[in-house]
């Protein structure tokens, strides 16, 4: 008898994959029954990851999204997952193991089935608790490889997690191929090591489409034993998302696999919700380079979805680069000649950093560490010289043990800095924290909400949370949404007083004031002029005197602070940013002369 292979709809990840935004959760109710209706998925992805905060972002309760949107699905037979960090659970940061603990047992209410829980560095440690808690909390429990092409990622290597997640009592095993840069042949024959060693063991495949590989991995994943393929459907396929399903089943029931039709009124009719869905505001925060293939991708290996970011943060320092090379005498670069470079200068970094998987929050880690050591190489400056802190957490230990070992020039950084690595359990680091919480929602009269679930989503989400309690998240996003709107030449929904800030042109300012300096955000987030612990703060006047390597500002991230520097001593001559402006990574908000 033919072996079934069963797919799963990554309708989450499609978003997730191709721009900032996910659809809003009446959005949700409208496509629920037309999914199901196709006939063909055995799992639909739900929920977790970005997708929830997302909906704070939006100004929208997450809970109340994840029900909603789980509930058809439930009914119908078909089984929900979500996707998880690990250690970082629903965040891009730690999260104390009491949170974590709440999360499965809230999720599994919600009417969530199974838990992907991955870990970046693949460190079983931190995936120890993601297997116990979710069983614990009434939860399957897969959990998720990441996926990467290196000299220390080798069958054997992904083996010894797998050992070690399959004692702690995980029920199944995800390829994650996050970059879709899994060879094919390696990934089926891991398949086929896990399935010989566990035949009990189910295997789901995920794998993004970005450079091309993830079609043929997924014949080679299903001739090797694997029982679920992750797809996709247009208008959100191929690209640097998911092969659509139409694709791999056509070729999966040629290769003599057993897999169900595709209702194709129903397919067409979700497809037609989802460009509603588009057109009405969520194509405006679609990259469009996300529509297509790279194979550029196979080289620096960075996930397909950080394109969009990527070449944000290009956009964002390629006048003041331009400007520094000019200073210097030298030859000005394109943007497509920075994005060739950043890629060289990924691949030059990776594995100097010990070969993270590049895969959320790792992967960001490494492209901001090669585009600040671009930025100091074209500026005549050493690489390594700017470190965030997240990063510099990753390499010393406190989130979990590299894959591989650190070149001698980091360990030397490390050692210069005077700082130890950390050789405990990562989770030990972040003690508990939920009384806080508990004891904050009682002095505020806020409701923690069926089975925990406010309180949950306040304790993973404080600053996020706190943002939609007051309206201001919802504010801001409409601000957002009206902004591009405006820029994609569509008329306003909404009309309010905007102050403007002062053009500038960077050629000028170069030509103006050749020895000028731009000060640059260091990281994405909320600029705050001159941070005071206590009293007001203000953009600095022009004219202002500023001293070389002492704080003009600092960017309120998601994980904390981020103090900017003036890059040297001299006087104010532009502020190109607002107080209180969503700033990104790289982005001139003023220059020093």
């Amino acid at each position: 008898m033919a072996k079934e292979i069963k797919f799963s709809l990554v309708y989450r990840d499609m978003w997730q994959s191709s721009g900032k935004y996910v659809p809003r959760v009446d959005q949700l109710r409208q496509i629920a029954p037309v999914i199901i209706e196709m006939g063909c998925f055995d799992r639909v992805e739900t929920n977790g990851g970005a997708f929830e905060q997302v909906n704070l972002l939006f100004g929208e309760n997450p809970n109340k999204a994840v029900r909603e949107w789980t509930a058809p699905f439930n009914k119908a037979g078909i089984q929900t997952h979500m996707l998880e960090r690990g250690l970082n659970a629903l965040r891009m940061n730690p999260v104390p193991e009491d949170v974590r603990a709440l999360m499965y047992r809230v999720k599994a209410k919600q009417g969530t089935n199974i838990s992907r829980s991955f870990c970046g560095l693949n460190d079983h440690r931190n995936l120890k608790g993601s297997v116990i808690l979710a069983k614990k909390g009434g939860m399957i429990s897969q959990v998720a490889l990441s996926i990467t092409h290196s000299p220390v990622h080798t069958v054997e290597y992904y083996m010894g997690v797998v050992d070690k997640v399959v004692e702690y009592g995980c029920d199944e095993i995800c390829l994650k191929d996050m970059a879709g840069i899994g060879r094919p042949a390696f990934l089926g024959r891991l398949t086929k090591s896990i399935k010989d060693k566990y035949p009990h063991i189910k295997v789901q495949y995920h794998g993004h489409s970005g450079p091309g590989f993830s079609v043929a991995s997924m014949l080679e994943v299903a001739r090797a034993g694997a029982d679920y393929i992750d797809v996709a459907m247009e208008p959100l396929s191929w690209g640097k998302i998911h092969p659509d399903v139409i694709t791999i089943q056509a070729m999966l029931k040629d290769a003599g696999f057993m897999v169900k039709d595709i209702n194709m009124d129903a397919y067409m009719e979700a497809r037609r919700l989802t460009q509603t869905f588009i057109d009405d505001f969520l194509g405006y925060f679609i990259e469009p380079s996300n529509y297509v293939s790279s194979s550029l991708l196979v080289g620096c290996g960075l996930p397909g979805g950080m394109m969009g970011s990527m070449m944000a943060d290009l956009k964002g320092f390629h006048g003041a680069i331009n400007m520094s090379l000019r200073n210097q005498g030298k030859k000005e670069l394109s943007l497509n000649e920075l994005v060739v470079m950043l890629f060289q200068e990924v691949e030059y970094a990776w594995p100097r950093l010990g070969y993270p998987p590049l895969v959320t929050p790792f992967s960001q880690y490494v492209k901001n560490t090669a585009l600040m050591n671009l930025m100091h190489i074209l500026k005549g400056e050493p690489r390594w010289k700017t470190i965030d802190k997240d990063t510099m957490n990753m390499i010393l230990g406190k989130t979990g043990r590299l894959p591989g070992p650190l070149a001698p020039e980091i360990i030397d950084i490390v050692k210069e800095k005077g700082l130890e690595f950390y050789e405990g359990n990562p989770q030990d680091a972040f003690p508990d924290e939920l009384p806080r919480f508990i004891e904050e929602m009682k002095k505020e009269g806020w409701d923690r909400g069926e089975d925990d679930e406010e309180l949950f989503e306040f304790a993973m989400h404080e600053r996020q949370y706190r943002d939609y309690k007051s309206g201001v998240a919802k504010e801001r996003f409409n601000k957002e949404l009206e902004a591009a709107r405006e820029k994609a030449g569509a008329p306003k929904i909404v009309t309010r007083p905007v102050v403007e800030m002062p053009a500038f042109d960077v050629d000028k300012i170069a030509s103006e004031h050749p020895k000028a300096m731009p000060i640059q955000a260091i990281a994405k987030g909320k600029l705050i002029w001159q941070y005071k612990v206590a009293g007001e703060s203000a953009a600095p006047a022009i004219g202002e005197k500023v001293k070389e390597g002492t704080p003009v500002c600092v960017i309120q991230t998601y994980y904390g602070l981020e103090t900017v520097n003036a890059p040297k001593t001299g006087k104010i001559i532009q502020i190109n940013a607002r107080q209180n402006d969503n700033v990104e990574l790289n982005q001139i908000l003023g220059f020093v002369e």
